[in-house]
């Protein structure tokens, strides 16, 4: 009973100074908060295959479980400090200071980290070591029980315990003080991560009308645009950058004639193009949910990259790719070759009709038509760097993931959903097909493996856009399954052969079961 009550102690303690660097860090950088910056760390340590199992099991879940797992991971050891402390102050104190110094080396190893970004664990030692010490009786604790437990009816000894266990006041106000630093980290990053108000002019290059999406007229299918708020959102970070318009650049360098830095407000006055573009991620599974589209304005990359001279710079190796760093130093390469034969590749600052969210890449992000996002969207955007594959890797490439990956041919039904219970009678089955840079031209539904219908197609919008459909269908009683593929404009038949997501997008036709009474 008297080791459990120690390894609560220790459980406190560390809740305590864990409070204390989640406070410093949201007032210095989230991302070194001592959970944050080991959680970071284990991301970037997690084999490739382990991270795709993760993202196939979990979803958008993945963050707040690893987050969840590192905690409990920590407070596991916490707790067996507390009963070393029972024993030897020195041996928990050691411990607990093991467990900060790894999250403080975490945080120091970051692409961008600076001396300021150990202040978090700095913090979370010295208040955790005080919230200990107060708690066990620190150093006393030991020593004089061992020192008073000859004497007579242990009366010594009774009385020192007494002295080492800590006041119940003791205990409810260190518990007080980990839940208001906490809540004050919390309301500190939700007041810095609000986005200043930021006016973005017209676009000189209109992506014109918007058309309206089949979603109006049947329940399920996915909205022809995607919602800001709905977007998926898939990368490595535990916390989102927090950054302001007033000190962030995009530096331009590398082998180009002349490097070049622009300021927000001098992007935002140079010509702007708007563009309807579906956006996809590469670990998306066939009919997965991490696809969306959305309407965005920005400066061509091709502009940008004219202006700076490629090719152009002393020494010229003739680069072949652009490695985009973020403003946290993770870096996406994208084939040059690619990114400019002309498609509407894009350094983005605004979406859906207002300036881009803090999750989504604020203030501005890179976006490559046709590209999974790990080769073509880096968020957050603050250089671009003319180099060669040889000469760099990027964050992805290193993991052994495809250089050159064009979005795969691919559908997916939206309604009804897999295992559905359905009524018999007249059914709508439909959903979404994209071939970006291609164009749908015709999406087939097969029931039960029999002749492939084709259904109706929604309305165009491009080639870089996913476009709906839907099929009438007259349901029987029994299990049904329903089948569908894609068609691009330039005839190529979604293939049925199944790939998974690794090293360039999954492939396949999607199936799914359904039950009519």
């Amino acid at each position: 009973m008297r080791r459990l009550l120690f390894a609560s102690y220790g459980v406190l303690a560390t809740l305590v100074g864990m409070a204390a660097g989640h406070l410093v860090a949201a007032l210095l950088n989230p991302a070194a908060s001592p959970v944050l910056a080991v959680g970071s760390t284990v991301i970037d340590l997690t084999p490739t295959p382990v991270k795709e199992f993760a993202v196939a099991q979990f979803g958008t879940a993945d963050k707040p479980i690893l987050i969840g797992s590192v905690l409990l991971g920590t407070l596991v050891l916490a707790g067996i400090a507390g009963v070393l402390a029972q024993r030897s102050f020195v041996l928990g104190a050691a411990l607990l200071l093991a467990l900060v110094g790894l999250a403080g080396a975490a945080a120091l190893a970051r692409p961008t980290a600076s001396v300021v970004d150990a202040a978090p664990a700095i913090a979370a030692a010295a208040v955790g070591l005080g919230a200990l010490a107060l708690l066990t009786g620190g150093v006393q604790t030991g020593s004089r029980l061992s020192s008073t437990s000859g004497e007579p009816g242990g009366r010594a000894a009774s009385e020192a315990s007494d002295q080492s266990r800590p006041r119940r006041r003791s205990v409810l106000l260190l518990g007080a003080g980990a839940v208001a630093m906490g809540a004050a980290g919390q309301w500190i990053g939700r007041v810095r991560s609000r986005i200043t108000a930021v006016d973005l002019p017209a676009a000189t290059d209109t992506a014109g009308p918007f058309p309206k999406g089949l979603e109006s007229r049947y329940d399920g299918i996915s909205p022809l645009r995607t919602p800001t708020s709905d977007f998926y959102r898939v990368d490595t970070r535990l916390v989102v950058p927090t950054v302001g318009v007033d000190d962030w650049t995009l530096t331009i360098d590398g082998d180009v004639e002349k490097e070049l830095t622009f300021t927000f407000d001098e992007l935002s006055a140079m010509p702007l193009i708007e563009r309807d573009i579906t956006l996809n991620c590469v670990s998306n599974s066939v009919g997965g949910p991490y696809i969306s589209s959305a309407r965005w304005l920005g400066v061509r990359l091709t502009d940008l990259l004219e202006m700076a001279g490629v090719g152009g710079g002393p020494g010229s190796r003739r680069a072949d790719q652009i490695l985009s760093t973020d403003v946290d130093g993770f870096t996406i390469s994208t084939p040059l070759e690619v990114a400019t034969d002309g498609r509407d590749a894009m350094v983005v600052l605004g979406m859906n009709g207002g300036p881009l969210p803090r999750e989504r890449g604020f203030p501005c992000r890179l976006l490559t038509p046709g590209l999974y996002g790990y080769v073509g969207a880096t968020k957050w955007l603050t250089k671009l760097t003319l180099t060669t594959y040889e000469e760099q890797t990027a964050y992805w490439t290193e993991r052994d993931w495809a250089i050159d990956a064009p979005v795969k041919i691919a559908s997916r039904v939206d309604t009804p959903k897999a295992l559905a219970s359905l009524d018999a009678g007249k059914v709508v089955i439909g959903g979404v097909a994209w071939a970006q840079r291609r164009g749908i031209a015709k999406v087939e539904v097969s029931i039960d493996d029999g002749d492939w219908q084709v259904a109706e197609l929604g309305p165009k919008v491009t080639v870089d856009y996913w476009r709906q459909w839907y099929l009438e269908w007259d349901a029987t009683s029994g299990r049904h399954d329903i089948a569908v593929r894609a068609t691009t404009e330039d005839g190529e038949v979604q293939t049925e052969d199944r790939a998974d997501p690794f090293p360039d997008g999954a492939s396949g036709w999607q199936s799914i079961a359904v039950i009519v009474a």
